[in-house]
């Protein structure tokens, strides 16, 4: 899991059957301090209901996300599984 902040939202008229009704985000990964780590964006299904500029608590395995779609069936191995409302690191 890693943390990320949503950049905006993926709109797609032609979408895999599995994924219908499903919000897509597109998310960069962040440090603790909220600074973007990298060059890449990445596309996660969002089951949270987060929105842009939100940070949120994201998985990146297959199988950790098939257990929680309940199949096998979608195309899906990034997912946003909640919206973190604070980070306190104890130094």
């Amino acid at each position: 899991m890693f943390l990320a902040k949503i950049k905006g939202n993926l709109v797609s008229t032609q979408k895999n059957k599995e994924l219908v009704g499903h919000k897509l985000q597109l998310i960069h990964e962040i440090d603790l301090e909220g600074n973007f780590i990298g060059k890449k964006d990445a596309v996660a299904i969002d089951l949270v209901d987060a929105g842009i500029g939100d940070t949120v608590l994201v998985v990146k395995e297959g199988a950790a996300v098939q257990q929680i779609l309940g199949h096998k069936r979608a195309p899906v191995n990034t997912m946003i599984v909640a919206v973190v409302d604070d980070i306190e690191v104890a130094k």
